[in-house]
């Protein structure tokens, strides 16, 4: 089944609230490519993180988590930083991000530093987020792309309010082409969509990623759905998401991602008329990480997957050998 190797951040959210009438921030462990790694290693999948921690109490409870999720970390490297933040606030079930901490500690990452040989032998690399918006992890993950001999997935995550100008969003824009190019998957959010391509219809953002050079474009958006375009053709399918009862939408789209890189683990590449499949399967993933408060925490495993949607999907539902109940 070989085993992902995701590149990225990992960082502690606040999620602002009221205990007892007063205004509280509760601690959530997150950062999109630590969210897909533990999404994709509680559905069974081997994955080891590679990014930089900081060297405080906070690092060490990330750590913990990702080794109580199954998720390797030798990868990993620390740093003399505290462990950046990001306050979460909500209107309705999107989260709005601040960030804070400079230099931050997941932005460290060298490309000396890469374990190539862990590299090398990966089935499915992923790299993506606001990591990439640091000179040192986008050395890293550039590196990374051109050593590995397996699966290429990239999802852009944009957060605007780390893109302070139209030069910022340019460069992004043109960062995203680069990783596209010959990526075997592009995962982006509507949201993330409208920001790079203003203006501009999902189904053409989609053609437009393809056209570049990526073999399949994932398009989340939210209780709509998904489109997906894989294949020689420029058909896109609509993938409806399931009914759910959403509180917190915070790593839904980070699941989508985590599911389709452990089905790339476990069944391989599918066919292009296959794919509408794997994604209704990482949908009703999503879908009951936005039942429950979280991200990383959220994730589930296959056996809850199966028990919260019991209607299978040509044999998606399948407990893996490394699932856990």
């Amino acid at each position: 089944m070989g085993y992902a190797v995701v590149i990225g951040e990992a960082l502690v959210d606040l999620l602002d609230g009221q205990v007892d009438g007063e205004p509280v921030y509760r601690q959530m462990i997150g950062g999109a490519p630590l969210n897909v790694a533990v999404g994709a290693a509680r559905l069974g999948s081997a994955v080891e993180f590679v990014g930089s921690l900081g060297d405080d109490v906070l690092a060490g409870r990330i750590r913990a988590l990702l080794a109580d999720a199954g998720v390797g970390q030798r990868g990993v490297v620390t740093v003399p930083a505290p462990t950046a933040l990001a306050v979460a606030t909500f209107a309705g079930a999107e989260p709005d991000f601040r960030f804070y901490g400079e230099p931050p500690s997941y932005g460290l990452l060298e490309a000396d530093a890469l374990d190539q040989d862990l590299i090398r032998a990966a089935s499915v690399l992923y790299c993506g987020s606001i990591a990439l918006l640091r000179a040192p992890v986008l050395a890293a993950a550039r590196r990374a792309w051109s050593l590995t001999t397996g699966r290429r997935v990239f999802d852009p995550n944009v957060r605007p309010r780390l893109l302070p100008d139209a030069a910022a969003m340019d460069r992004l824009r043109a960062l995203v082409a680069e990783f596209a190019a010959s990526a075997d998957l592009v995962k982006l959010s509507a949201a993330d969509a409208a920001l790079l391509y203003p203006g501009q219809p999902l189904e053409r953002v989609a053609q437009r990623l393809r056209a570049l050079g990526c073999a399949a474009v994932v398009v989340t958006r939210g209780p709509a759905g998904a489109l997906v375009t894989a294949g020689t053709g420029d058909e896109l399918v609509s993938v409806p998401a399931p009914e759910v009862d959403a509180v917190d939408a915070t790593g839904a789209g980070d699941s989508v991602m985590g599911a389709l890189i452990a089905d790339l683990l476990l069944a391989g590449p599918p066919a292009p008329e296959d794919w509408p499949e794997r994604v209704t399967y990482a949908l009703r993933v999503a879908g009951l990480v936005c039942e429950a408060p979280g991200a990383a925490v959220a994730m589930p495993t296959r056996a809850q997957v199966a028990s919260r949607f019991p209607t299978p999907i040509r044999g998606r539902d399948q407990v893996s050998p490394r699932s856990s109940a």
